[in-house]
């Protein structure tokens, strides 16, 4: 089948997803964002203020990515990567899960934390197979190395492409996010009017703004559930009785 004629399931991951897998997320009572408050690691004046502490607690996080092995949403959403559909994932995660489960057509809007970049020229990235970033780690320019990251405070420089790939759906799946970090929510707005829309999230109903098929599972219960259903019909459709 043509690509141009495989139906399109764009999906917009966010934490949920990874938290699966047992990353923690910064609204998490517990775990690595618990003893360090947004403002002091996560934002350019926490770089300019204290790059160590800044790096430090970027390696905890990227042991802990290291660490995690992608769940079942992660490898449904890969599995259906077949000659009748075609994936693209927008995530909302610095980690790498859904690479490692197998998709191949992955958009990180907020950076990969397993990649460094210069401080001074965001198009020079290193990857960082293993250990960190520490000080005195220089770029090809002799600027030091930061974490491939989008901070709070700082643009999103790939929204433009994840709109325009949001433009091209014939579903879009959003999993685990609570559609409130902008400019991500956004993308929403970018998809067909005609188009359906679809949160899996434990809080669905809490969380979808009207016109969106709400499913009150986790990811890793919901995303498979709906994929078998895609591939047994041969279509991104998914009726609201599913889980009745």
């Amino acid at each position: 089948m043509e690509e141009s004629r495989r139906p399109h399931l764009v999906v917009l991951s966010g934490a949920g997803i990874s938290a699966e897998s047992g990353i923690q997320t910064f609204r998490a009572s517990d775990g690595l964002w618990a003893d360090h408050p947004i403002e002091a690691v996560a934002t350019p004046e926490a770089w300019t203020r204290d790059p160590e502490r800044v790096l430090r607690f970027y390696d905890a996080r990227r042991d802990q990515v290291r660490r995690a092995r992608p769940n079942a949403a992660h490898r449904a959403l890969a599995a259906l990567e077949t000659p009748g559909f075609r994936v693209s994932i927008i995530t909302q995660n610095i980690d790498d899960l859904h690479e490692r489960a197998g998709s191949r057509d992955v958009l990180h809007l907020h950076g990969e934390i397993l990649q460094a970049r210069s401080s001074v020229d965001p198009r020079l990235r290193y990857p960082l197979r293993r250990g960190g970033i520490r000080l005195g780690d220089v770029c090809d320019k002799g600027s030091q190395l930061r974490p491939d990251v989008v901070w709070f405070g700082e643009s999103v420089p790939r929204f433009g492409e994840a709109c325009d790939i949001a433009a091209t759906a014939d579903l879009l799946l959003v999993v685990g996010t609570s559609l409130a970090v902008m400019p991500a929510a956004s993308l929403l707005e970018y998809v067909p009017l005609d188009t359906p829309c679809v949160l899996v999230d434990p809080e669905a109903h809490a969380l979808a703004p009207p016109g969106v098929v709400r499913l009150d599972r986790p990811a890793g219960e919901g995303v498979p559930a709906l994929v078998r259903h895609w591939r047994r019909e041969g279509r991104l459709w998914v009726p609201e009785t599913l889980f009745e």
